[in-house]
């Protein structure tokens, strides 16, 4: 099945200088040492400190950025490469061109190419399996399926390489201005995927806007059972997501890890009717990434925003970016 897409005098200048180094006295301390950080400040009435080299946490509703480090760096998302694929197929399902219903089958190429022996994620696919695009997209997002990725771009697009062309195009039109994406699913591909963390924001905060019933259907999902091990039971995957269940009013949306990022984390909580986005990539371990999102979601929902957020969107401002990359 293919889908076809729509497609100065010195006393002035010392005064200045004067003014910079008592504005910077009131920065966060992260804040402050980043060198490539506009002159916006985050809005928070608190300081955040952190050892992460890359975080960016925005304030849904208002737009604030909170906070923001490592903005501008750009480097392979790995697993997160899939909330793209994901937005693709929920988009497509949205225009009614693709149903949750429609079954597209494991080829033997694809299934050779992403199965588990290649020591990725995988949903356990067999293959000439006909799966739905429901369980497909299940598989995508609670377990990082490599496989689930393949399936739904050779289903949808006839090959991986046709529906990564789609995945660029629709990226740009939602405003991901640093991004390319190579593969479906975030395989490392010798450079070609490089986004940063702004971008991953951008990307969250579309899916959730634009697609709603989507995001609450599929990223949620505290397990997956998919699959039949070799002695016959049941093959029961836990979400990867690492506050999910931990964190209250965590809801999404996906983890990942490579040596050149670390262990990476673009994540989504919501209380009281405020919903913060957040990343937070280069820890050094699962556990350390874990411990960071949490106290960073901590510190987002105790931080007061200003009624002057707007000036916080991007676009608008030169509000530094962070970048962050995941693979499982």
């Amino acid at each position: 099945m293919r889908i076809r897409g729509k497609s100065t005098p010195v006393k002035v200048a010392a005064a200045a200088l004067a003014l910079l180094a008592v504005n910077a006295a009131f920065l966060p301390v992260a804040w402050a040492k980043d060198n490539r950080t506009s002159n916006t400040a985050p809005v928070s009435s608190a300081s955040y400190a952190t050892q992460a080299p890359i975080v960016m946490l925005k304030d849904m509703d208002s737009g604030a950025i909170l906070f923001s480090r490592g903005a501008d760096k750009r480097f392979g998302p790995a697993s997160m490469a899939k909330v793209m694929t994901a937005y693709v197929v929920l988009d497509l399902l949205k225009r009614g061109e693709l149903t949750r219903e429609t079954k597209f089958s494991v080829g033997e190429t694809t299934w050779k190419k992403w199965n588990s022996s290649t020591g990725g994620s995988t949903m356990f696919l067999s293959p000439n399996e006909k799966v739905s695009v429901d369980d497909l997209l299940k598989g995508l997002i609670t377990v990082s399926g490599n496989d689930a990725a393949a399936v739904l771009a050779v289903g949808i697009d006839g090959g991986e390489d046709a529906f990564v062309k789609r995945m660029n195009a629709v990226a740009a039109s939602i405003g991901m201005t640093s991004s390319r994406f190579g593969t479906p699913n975030g395989w490392p591909d010798g450079g070609i995927t490089k986004v940063s963390a702004a971008d991953l924001i951008t990307l969250a905060d579309r899916l959730i806007r634009d697609h709603p019933d989507g995001y609450a259907r599929y990223f949620s999902i505290p397990k997956l059972q998919h699959g039949i091990s070799p002695d016959g039971r049941p093959i029961v995957q836990a979400n990867r997501n690492p506050i999910l269940g931990r964190f209250d009013g965590a809801d999404g949306l996906k983890t990942g890890h490579t040596r050149e990022a670390g262990y990476c984390f673009l994540g989504s909580a919501e209380r009281d009717g405020r919903r913060l986005i957040m990343v937070v990539a280069g820890m050094t371990s699962a556990k350390a990434r874990r411990d960071e999102a949490q106290r960073l979601m901590d510190w987002g929902f105790a931080a007061r925003a200003t009624a002057a957020t707007g000036h916080a969107r991007r676009g608008s401002t030169s509000a530094s970016r962070a970048a962050g990359a995941t693979h499982r």
